[in-house]
């Protein structure tokens, strides 16, 4: 049985997207970019650590590493209830 009407033969409804697609000019030349606003820069030169705050960081690096590093548990245990405390 043969129906005609609308629809011709070799009626493909995707041909103009198809087309549209091949048509779509590929740049492969083109690279992604990234640019940071002065604004930001700015924000980033804040964020950087003070001397004293390295410093301080740094001594206690070199006491873990020797091993001489002393932990006071009850002054730890009492910070995190004191944050915890807090946030409730």
């Amino acid at each position: 049985m043969k129906i005609n009407g609308v629809n011709q033969p070799n009626f493909n409804p995707y041909k103009n997207q198809m087309q549209k697609q091949m048509d779509y000019p590929k740049d492969a030349n083109k690279k992604d970019q990234l640019e940071i606003s002065n604004q930001a820069k700015q924000l980033q030169e804040r964020v950087k650590p003070d001397a004293k705050r390295a410093a301080y960081v740094q001594q206690i690096k070199d006491a873990v590493d020797k091993g001489d590093y002393q932990i006071n548990h009850e002054k730890t245990a009492q910070r995190m209830i004191d944050f915890w405390s807090k946030r409730s």
